[in-house]
């Protein structure tokens, strides 16, 4: 019978060290979805919870000995920006929607070639490589050491190794190709991606005075005290980030929100959600700071909406994401905390993951 090996990293971090330990899962062909099976009818339409063979672009830069810094050398010569690094995972559906659907477009391809090296880079890979700054280590230590705690992640280093920029997430044509602005134009050297984006949609239409926020039984009302410094609460807390006549948080209430077993989690969760546009009702942080939605959105460098933020019961940040999440993905986060993986340290992917391989195990009983 064909096989698709998934790989599980077992990580423990011991003195700043990254100790891992591999073992390989064999799953049947039968559970995994071919890069070219996904058909898709608008950006984000696809399963998230399917396992799914990631296959780079035929125009990506391969390199046996994964020599980032030779590849920054060659893109200096050529007078290219510098390098696009995409950390993916195998069975990452987010990862094979991005390849598809956004570097899959002719000219979005043709703008990465023209400006970058492109490098695909799995997580959890124990191969040696060599970094764009000269450093030599495994390529999991690579995505450890640069936060690529979340597939897809894309790095962009410019043709002196330095990095740039680090976005994460499924990336719509639309808006890989406003990160690919940002960075051709040097904007990057001026302003954070977040002011940026603020920035150009400043210059679009804004959306109706009288478009309002969805409202939810789970969310709490205010006063927002949302102090946990002093004395812990009994559950963990899930703060989301919205924004009136966002349609991705219209998406995010219908198609994630409103499933039974989000819900059924959700009610072990103290649930928040403000608007990033208020500026006059007080919050209580959970760290006792007293701030506005607007200026704690501000602070997080959250460059999209919907935005969820995840606290244990003693006010400590242990998640966060502004990027796509879909049920899988969801379900994943919340058990993350439920769970309380953090405690381990490990990472967000690592125990999606983890969590891959044991639904896969089931569906072969």
């Amino acid at each position: 019978m064909a096989i698709l090996s998934l790989v599980l990293s077992l990580h423990s971090f011991v003195g700043g060290i990254v100790m891992i330990k591999c073992i390989k899962i064999f799953l049947p062909l039968a559970f995994s979805v071919s890069l070219l099976t996904i058909v898709t009818s608008r950006a984000g339409d696809f399963r998230d919870a399917e396992v799914i063979h990631i296959d780079y672009p035929s125009w990506f830069h391969n390199d046996p000995f994964i020599d980032m810094a030779d590849a920054t050398a060659k893109a200096k010569k050529a007078g290219k920006n510098g390098l696009m690094v995409l950390f993916t995972t195998e069975g990452c559906s987010y990862c094979a929607a991005f390849i598809k659907q956004s570097l899959g477009n002719p000219e979005v391809a043709k703008r990465v070639q023209k400006h970058f090296i492109s490098v695909g880079l799995e997580i959890f890979d124990d191969t040696e490589m060599t970094a764009p700054g000269g450093e030599h280590m495994a390529v999991k230590s690579f995505a450890s050491k640069e936060g690529a705690g979340f597939a897809p992640t894309l790095l962009f280093f410019d043709a002196n190794g330095k990095r740039t920029l680090g976005v994460v997430g499924y990336q719509s044509t639309e808006r890989f190709t406003r990160i690919l602005d940002y960075l051709v134009s040097g904007d990057y050297k001026t302003e954070s991606l977040a002011s940026y984006f603020a920035r150009q949609t400043s210059k679009g239409a804004k959306s109706a005075s009288s478009d309002l926020l969805k409202d939810d039984p789970l969310f709490i009302k205010p006063p927002y005290a949302l102090d946990r410094s002093r004395f812990p609460a009994s559950q963990p807390m899930m703060l989301l980030f919205e924004e009136p006549g966002c349609s991705e948080c219209t998406d995010f209430h219908n198609n994630v929100l409103a499933l039974d077993e989000v819900r059924n989690a959700l009610k072990r969760f103290e649930v928040v959600r403000l608007n990033t546009g208020d500026n006059t009702t007080p919050v209580i942080a959970p760290d006792g700071k007293r701030t506005t939605a607007k200026a704690w959105f501000g602070q997080t460098g959250f460059t999209r909406v919907p935005a969820l933020l995840f606290f244990d019961e003693k006010g400590n940040e242990v998640l966060r994401t502004d990027a796509l999440v879909k049920q899988q993905r969801m379900m994943n986060s919340l058990n993350y905390v439920l769970e309380r993986a953090f405690e381990k340290n490990w990472t967000y992917q690592r125990f999606a993951r983890s969590k891959a391989i044991e639904r896969n195990l089931k569906k072969q009983k």
